[in-house]
């Protein structure tokens, strides 16, 4: 058996040089890629976590009223409660403290505020011959992935 030559072996090492570096290149691109990823992936996550959270913080809103519509029942199927969108400048015009239903209002839009923002609204609708009311929370929500300028929750209920 004839032994390869030394001009031959010397060839073939000098063609394997740089092999490795390269490997490592491409492995760390691959994870890079994999890095930013996972980064797009947690930033979205935290942005439909806050949406679900002021989602949840509508319904607890929206129930509060409801609560405090429940405590004041004359009132309320009165229609003494109910108020209307205004326009978004108009939102915030507190209703006054002349009446229990003009304060449970003017503090349900005050915690709308609050943990909603400050383009958050709400209306309350309640129908005297039926004792339905509706309660309605609007807010800013396009952040969400797929969410909405004007999120709108609405609870029905008959008191």
């Amino acid at each position: 058996m004839q032994s390869p030559t030394p001009d031959r072996g010397a060839r073939a090492a000098t063609c394997q040089r740089g092999v490795g570096l390269l490997e490592v290149l491409i492995a760390l691109v691959i994870l890079s890629i994999g890095l930013l990823g996972m980064a797009a992936l947690q930033a979205s996550s935290l942005r439909n976590n806050q949406s679900a959270s002021e989602r949840s913080l509508a319904v607890m809103v929206n129930h509060s009223i409801i609560d405090a519509m429940r405590a004041n029942l004359g009132p309320a199927r009165a229609g003494d409660y109910n108020i209307a969108f205004p326009g978004p400048a108009a939102c915030w015009a507190a209703p006054g403290n002349a009446s229990q239903a003009d304060a449970d209002r003017t503090a349900w839009l005050g915690v709308l505020e609050q943990h909603l923002g400050q383009d958050a609204c709400g209306s309350i609708n309640c129908d005297a011959a039926t004792g339905v009311c509706t309660v309605e929370s609007r807010w800013n929500d396009s952040r969400a992935t797929g969410g909405n300028a004007q999120m709108i929750l609405q609870t029905q209920v008959r008191l």
